[in-house]
């Protein structure tokens, strides 16, 4: 600004047709002020892009913080699930050692029960109580299977209830309840 008054008045000035040394003298100094206001704003450039590399590294560095911070929260988390992994193994595991002596237990219990039934035909009075044992046996075997559709019928009464609650709390997440002002 001041370059372009200085210009402006040595060219206004009167007689400016012979002050050429008045208007060489502006024009310098418009140069002059011209190449200050370049160095100032190249400084303040510079400054700025400094400025913005500071941020930049700091922005990065904090991301190097959360990500190592992220990573030791996954490695627990892993670490977890895999000892629940384990656990769950391992009662798997000791269900199929129980069922396995179980069905062993069950074979040998049809075994003896084979052999009994074979001395019954041989004894007319071991006959007669292994029939009461029979009729006992199948008796707790009805009861058994009743029990057992009692409970199926019980465990399809909660997976309807499960269902309902589970249709309730998708079409409460997509369609939440406005709120009254």
């Amino acid at each position: 600004m001041l370059a372009a008054v200085a210009v402006l008045g040595a060219v206004t000035t009167p007689g400016w047709a012979g002050s050429w040394g008045l208007l060489a003298s502006a024009a310098l100094l418009g140069v002059a002020l011209g190449a200050a206001a370049v160095r100032i704003t190249h400084s303040e450039l510079m400054q700025a892009r400094r400025d913005a590399n500071r941020d930049r590294a700091e922005q990065a560095q904090a991301f190097r913080d959360l990500t190592a911070e992220r990573a030791v929260e996954h490695a627990t988390y892993v670490a977890g699930m895999e000892n629940q992994m384990t656990a769950h193994q391992m009662t798997i595991e000791e269900l199929e050692v129980a069922l396995t002596s179980a069905q062993r237990r069950a074979a040998e219990a049809t075994r003896k029960v084979s052999v009994e039934a074979k001395r019954a035909d041989h004894a007319e009075s071991e006959g007669e109580a292994l029939a009461r044992r029979l009729d006992d046996a199948e008796t707790r075997a009805a009861e058994a299977i009743l029990r057992v559709a009692e409970l199926e019928a019980e465990i399809d009464v909660v997976r309807a209830e499960l269902d309902a609650v589970r249709m309730e709390l998708t079409a409460w997440q997509t369609h939440p309840v406005a709120k009254h002002a």
